[in-house]
Parts: C-alpha cells; structure tokens; sequence
C-alpha cells in the first residue's frame, strides 16, 4: 500500500486518534454466522500462529475455519492504523508503511510508534540531510521481510552490522550483491557447509544469499544500516532494540519453532535475554565466523546439519533447507531426504 505525502494529509483530530483501541486497527473478515466453507475448497497453507498482545487478535488461517462460531477471525486493517497515525509519524514511518511485509507490520506495528524508534527514524532522516551515503538503500533495508514472511521462518541466523562499502549490503545478513565476491566471513560460512555436506560446492565469486532466505532462513542483523565505509556507525541508535523485538516475536510464537544460530557473544546474548520457553526451540551457539575467531571452534560447529536434522523431525522432510548455491550444485543426501528417498541429513 503505498502512502502519499503527509503533506496531502489532514491532520486527525487528537483526541479521536487518542481514543483508537488495539481492536479498531483489526476489521472484521468472517461474521458469527457466516457459512463455514467446505473443507475441500480450503487452502492449504502453513499454519498462521494467534496473535496475542494485551486483547487477543487474530491472523486468518484458511486452513482451519474456527470451530468456535462466537469467535470472529480477523486480519491486521493497515489502512486504518496507517490513518491514526500522525502527519510526522506518516512521513517517519513511510519506508516502514510501504516496504515492511505485512506479516511482519502485522506483530511490529505498535513498536514503530515507539519514542525509541521514531528517534532512530528522526537520526536517518537526519543522515539523509546531512548527505550522508547510507548502505543497505531504502528500498533492500526489509529485504529480511519480504523474502522470508513470519509464519515461515524456520532458521533465524543473527549477524552485526551491515556490509558497508558499495554493492554490498542488501538487508540480509551475511549476504553480499553480485558481482561482489564473498567476505571473509561468507567464505568461513561456506568451508563449514562443506565439512556437513562434501557434495557442496564452494561459490567463489557468489555471495547471495536469498535461496536461503525463501526456503525460511532468516538473515538478520543487529543493526538494519551503516554510514558508507564506517563500520558500527549506526549502532545504539535503536536497531539493536528493534531487532531484538523482532527474536523476541519469533521465540514467543505459539507455533512454528525455529533453530537459532547465534554465532558470537553478542548473538548469544540477544538470545539468552528474552525470558520464553525456548525449549520448544533449537538454540545453536557458536564462535562468530570471522577470521578472528573462527579458528576457536566454528568450523567443527555442523550447524548447517544440526539444522536439517532438527527441521526434518519437527517439520517433515520437505522443509529441510537446501544449502546449495551454485548452480547444478546437488547435495544427494539432502535431496533424497527431501524426495523421501532417505533418514538422514
């Protein structure tokens, strides 16, 4: 839904904005006595996790209409949140409105209105005044959403900060633009995947990572940008904060766990701090893949087959992440897991 510019907007009276509830952001897609639909023109669709945040709301599952007829299915009204927003918190927040996935906006839209991250907004806007270069664009900052929605995560793998020269960074952690070789820690990253699974090629001049991203790998950074060719610039600004919301969702979901690959203390302890039961999840800890540090342990980690081994009995063998990149490139012991040929990973 693209926005127009605040300035073309009225503003709202406040204290009709004020006066906005949790539930009147929510519109109505199912009445209590609509006629359930048979279960043969269902859609079959991965399950959506209820979404519970002081009142209870909920993502429609077109899988499962309610078996309770009292209780009415409803889907996050974007249009109207975006409407109760201020005339400055529509211009801050216009990149998040337009680029945010709305599985993603759906769980995150009261953290944006946040004072901490309409600050962090007012320092980009400030950059940007400045003539700063800031890397990822605009347009990549949410790449992270738009290739890997919510309800489909099944890996979450935790970085830093962004690449920060040019052609680089894109919103995904780790990953790199072509024609941009793979930084020193891809490459480590890559050495790893080969000793899980000999058959992997190693890309020598790939470094994009957005297979992974669509078969449910999350790529995500601490910090989303970086000031062109100063590394950390960014950083305590209010990113860290956002990004540890965006763990927090993911570990407290009520289904669909997720394998956690928290490489480095400072990943470790963005995970250990939410208090959630993460029992239901698999939490994998590692030295960071840098040059500096993976010497102490990151190559014998087998992250990459703990991860298969795990998905494959908490999903079914479907859904086990092909590691591959280049092109032609066949792990047969994935695959045969995947076409149901084979029990391990």
């Amino acid at each position: 839904m693209s926005v127009p510019g605040a300035a073309k907007r009225k503003l709202k009276d406040s204290k009709s904005v004020q006066n906005n509830t949790l539930s009147s952001y929510f519109k109505k897609v199912e009445s209590p006595n609509a006629k359930k639909p048979k279960v043969e023109d269902t859609v079959t669709e991965r399950a959506v996790p209820i979404i519970k945040s002081g009142l209870p709301f909920f993502k429609l599952d077109k899988t499962r209409p309610s078996s309770n007829e009292s209780k009415i299915l409803s889907v996050f009204d974007k249009k109207k949140w975006v409407d109760s927003l201020s005339i400055e918190q529509q211009d801050l927040l216009e990149l998040e409105i337009n680029t945010l996935e709305e599985s993603w906006l759906t769980h995150l839209h009261k953290e944006l209105v946040k004072p901490y991250f309409l600050e962090l907004k007012r320092f980009l806007k400030a950059e940007k005044d400045r003539k700063q270069i800031v890397f990822p664009s605009d347009r990549d900052i949410y790449s992270w959403t738009q290739l890997t929605k919510f309800e489909d995560v099944k890996v979450v793998i935790l970085g830093q900060d962004p690449y920060h020269n040019y052609n680089q960074a894109h919103g995904l952690a780790f990953s790199v633009k072509p024609p941009t070789v793979p930084p020193p820690s891809l490459k480590n990253m890559y050495k790893t995947i080969k000793i899980d699974y000999p058959e992997f090629e190693i890309p020598k001049t790939n470094g994009l990572l957005t297979k992974w991203s669509e078969q449910g790998v999350l790529l995500l950074n601490a910090c989303l940008t970086v000031r062109a060719h100063q590394a950390n610039s960014h950083a305590k600004k209010g990113w860290e904060t956002f990004t540890e919301k965006v763990v927090e969702i993911i570990l407290k979901r009520e289904i669909n766990p997720v394998c956690f690959m928290a490489w480095g203390s400072s990943a470790a302890q963005r995970v250990d701090q939410i208090k959630t039961n993460k029992e239901r999840h698999l939490i994998l800890k590692a030295v960071h893949p840098s040059p500096l540090s993976a010497s102490r342990g990151y190559f014998q980690c087998a992250h990459y087959k703990k991860a298969n081994e795990w998905i494959l009995k908490t999903y079914g063998p479907k859904d086990i992440i092909d590691w591959a990149l280049e092109p032609g490139n066949i792990i047969t012991e994935i695959m045969d897991i995947k076409n149901g040929q084979g029990e391990k990973v």
